[in-house]
C-alpha cells in the first residue's frame, strides 16, 4: 500500500492515461516533461492500452514501481473507457504500491485548451452532453459550472464575456450548444488526452489530492447507456 505522507521535493515521475473517448492515450510526466503516445483506437482501447504503457515506459527508461503516482481520464466518457482507464490505474498502480488521481476528463479539456474561460463539452449521444465551464485562477480552475449532463437547451448562459468552446459536444445537433451558449468560437475537434491528464494529476500529488488505488472511482454522470423507443420520443428526441 502506498504511503499517504510521502514528500516531493519537485523530484516526480507519474503515468497518466486517457481511454475516454475514442482516442487513446498515455503521458509520462518527467520533473515537468512529457512524453505522450496517442493513438485513435476506436474499440480497441483494452488491447493497446498496457503495450502503449510499456512502450512509453521503456522508451524513457522508467519502470513502473520507479512512478510516483498513477494518473487517469475519470470521465465522464464513454462508459466501457472511463472503466477501463480506472481499472488499469488500479491494477498498475496497487502492484507498484502507489496512489492515483482520478482527472475530470472535462478539466483536461480546459488544461490543454490555453483558455482562461473555457467551456468543455463531449458528446454523450442521446442529443445530450457532458459540459463543464471553467475559468483559470493562478495554475488551477474554477468550476463556474459544475460537470454535468444535460440536454443543450436546459444549460445555463454562462456569465460574462470571453468565453470559448472545445470538445465533441460542439459538434452535437450540428453546433446547437455553441449557438445556445452565443460563443463566438468553438473547437468541436478537441478530445482530452493523457498529456493535460498527468499534468492535472502532479498538481493532485503535490497538493495532496491523491487517492489509494481502491477508492479511486470513474465519474459516469449518466446512470444508464440507453433509452427505449417510448422514453426517446417523451423526451422529443428523433
Amino acid at each position: 500500500m502506498f504511503q499517504s505522507g510521502r514528500l516531493y521535493n519537485g523530484h516526480m515521475k507519474i503515468l497518466g492515461i486517457e481511454t475516454s473517448t475514442e482516442h487513446c492515450s498515455a503521458a509520462l510526466w518527467c520533473d515537468g516533461q512529457v512524453a505522450l503516445k496517442a493513438e485513435l483506437a476506436g474499440q480497441r482501447h483494452s488491447e493497446i492500452l498496457l503495450p502503449m504503457i510499456d512502450t512509453l515506459l521503456d522508451e524513457q527508461g522508467c519502470r513502473l514501481q520507479e512512478l510516483d503516482g498513477l494518473a487517469f481520464g475519470a470521465g465522464p466518457g464513454s462508459f466501457t473507457g472511463v472503466r477501463i482507464a480506472a481499472s488499469v490505474a488500479q491494477g498498475l498502480a496497487l502492484g507498484a504500491g502507489i496512489p492515483v488521481m482520478p482527472v475530470c476528463t472535462l478539466e483536461a479539456l480546459a488544461e490543454a485548451s490555453g483558455l482562461d474561460r473555457v467551456a468543455c463539452a463531449l458528446d454523450a449521444r442521446l442529443d445530450e452532453v457532458y459540459f463543464a465551464a471553467y475559468e483559470k485562477q493562478g495554475d488551477s480552475w474554477k468550476a463556474v459550472v459544475p460537470p454535468c449532463l444535460s440536454a443543450i437547451a436546459d444549460l445555463p448562459q454562462l456569465p460574462g464575456s470571453g468565453w470559448r468552446g472545445v470538445g465533441t459536444g460542439f459538434a452535437v445537433l450540428e453546433g446547437e450548444l455553441g449557438r445556445h451558449l452565443e460563443l463566438d468560437t468553438a473547437l468541436s475537434d478537441r478530445v482530452p488526452d493523457a498529456r493535460a491528464i498527468v499534468g492535472l494529476g502532479a498538481r493532485m500529488l503535490k497538493s495532496g489530492a491523491s487517492l489509494d488505488p481502491a477508492d479511486a472511482q470513474p465519474i459516469y454522470l449518466r446512470d444508464k447507456v440507453a433509452m427505449t423507443t417510448q422514453e426517446r420520443h417523451a423526451r422529443g428526441y428523433r
